[in-house]
C-alpha cells in the first residue's frame, strides 16, 4: 500500500480528555510508525470564537495542510467536520468524516432539558429545533452528503443517520472502536465506589444517578469528577464497578475500558455495541430509575459480581489501532 499524506483534524487533542482526543492522537502514531506523513490540526483560538467565525477561522487555517495532503479525516461532521469538507472539496482532496457523536442531539437535549432518547431525536424532534439547531442541521447534511466517505463506529448510528440524512449507504462505512488488549485486572477497594465519570452534559443523565445512589445509600459511592485519562484508568482499575446510564451513547469508551480492565460495569441499553457486548454486563432503561437501582443491587450482588467478572475474563475481542487506521487506508484506496 503506497504512503499517503494525511491529515487528521480534531476539536480536541491531549492533554485535552475525551474520545476524539485519544483517537486522534493514536491514529496519527500508527500512521508515522507506518511511515505515512501525518499533521493534526486542532482547535486553539477557535475554543474562544464564536459559531461561524470558529469555523471559517479554522477553515483558512488548514487550507494549506488540506492542498499538500493526499488524505484528510476529520473526527466530527459539524466543528472541524465543515470546514474540513469544505476545504477539501475546494481543493479537490479526499476526505472521509469519522461521526464521533451527534452533535445536534446533544445540543438540542442541553438546550431544552428534555431527555429525548438519541434513537427517537429524529422521528420527534426536527420540527422543534431553533433556528441556529436548524442551521446545524442543513450543514450537517451539506456535510456528510459531500464527504468521500462518512465512517460509522456502529451500525446502531449509521441505521439512525442514513434516513435522516438522506446518506447513501454506498457512502457509508463502519470502522468499530478500539477494543484494546486486557491488563491485569487490580482488586477493587471495598468501598464499592462506582466510577460514573463523564463530561457534565444533561444527556449523560447525571441527575437520574445521583437520585439512584441516593437511594442506594452508603452501600455504595458515586464518582463522577472527570480527570485526565490516565488518572482516569487508574480510579478504574481500582474501583469496585463502573456506570454509564445517558440517553445515547454510540460507542461508550468509558464501557470499552472497564472491559479492557476487566472491571464490572453498568451500561444504558441506548448504546451501538449491543451486538457486541451484551453478555459481558448489565444493561438498564437510562429513564426508568428503579431499573438503574436494581441493576446497582445486583452488582453489589457478590456472587452475580463474581459472574461478571468470569464474563469479561472470557471476553477476548479486540480491535488494535493498528486495525483501525488500516482499515482507514483500505477506505481511501477506494476513492478517487
Amino acid at each position: 500500500m503506497s504512503k499517503e499524506r494525511i491529515l487528521i483534524t480534531t476539536g480536541i487533542y491531549p492533554p485535552k480528555i475525551g474520545g476524539p482526543a485519544q483517537y486522534a492522537k493514536n491514529l496519527a502514531r500508527v500512521f508515522l510508525e507506518d511511515n505515512h506523513q501525518v499533521s493534526v490540526k486542532t482547535f486553539s483560538l477557535e475554543n474562544y470564537l464564536p459559531t461561524g467565525f470558529r469555523h471559517l477561522f479554522f477553515f483558512l487555517k488548514i487550507l494549506p495542510s488540506v492542498s499538500g495532503s493526499d488524505l484528510i479525516i476529520a473526527l466530527d461532521t459539524f466543528s472541524v467536520g465543515f470546514p474540513s469538507v469544505l476545504a477539501a472539496k475546494i481543493l479537490g482532496r479526499k476526505i472521509i468524516v469519522r461521526t464521533g457523536g451527534d452533535f445536534l442531539w446533544e445540543g438540542y437535549v442541553e438546550r431544552t432539558g428534555k431527555k429525548i432518547l438519541f434513537k427517537n431525536f429524529y422521528q420527534t424532534e426536527l420540527a422543534n429545533l431553533s433556528f441556529k439547531e436548524k442551521l446545524i442541521f442543513k450543514i450537517t447534511r451539506w456535510t456528510l452528503k459531500h464527504a468521500s466517505k462518512v465512517v460509522f463506529s456502529t451500525e446502531w448510528q449509521r441505521d439512525i443517520f442514513m434516513p435522516a440524512y438522506g446518506l447513501d449507504s454506498e457512502k457509508t462505512a463502519v470502522i468499530e472502536n478500539y477494543y484494546g488488549p486486557k491488563e491485569t485486572p487490580s482488586p477493587p477497594y471495598w468501598d464499592k465506589t462506582f466510577i460514573g465519570s463523564t463530561r457534565h452534559l444533561k444527556w449523560k443523565n447525571l441527575d437520574t444517578l445521583e437520585k439512584v445512589f441516593a437511594r442506594v445509600g452508603d452501600r455504595a459511592k458515586l464518582v463522577t469528577e472527570n480527570y485526565k485519562f490516565e488518572e482516569l484508568m487508574a480510579r478504574i482499575k481500582t474501583s469496585y464497578a463502573v456506570i454509564l446510564v445517558s440517553l445515547g451513547d454510540i460507542s461508550p469508551n468509558l464501557i470499552l475500558d472497564a472491559i479492557r480492565l476487566e472491571k464490572p460495569f453498568i451500561a444504558t441499553k441506548e448504546n451501538g455495541l449491543m451486538g457486541r457486548i451484551r453478555d459481558v454486563g448489565l444493561f438498564v432503561d437510562p429513564l426508568d430509575e428503579e431499573d438503574i437501582t436494581k441493576a446497582i443491587e445486583k452488582m453489589l450482588d457478590g456472587k452475580e459480581y463474581q459472574a461478571l467478572l468470569e464474563r469479561l475474563k472470557n471476553f477476548n475481542f479486540t480491535h488494535t489501532w493498528e486495525e483501525i487506521a488500516n482499515e482507514f487506508l483500505e477506505i481511501s484506496q477506494t476513492l478517487k
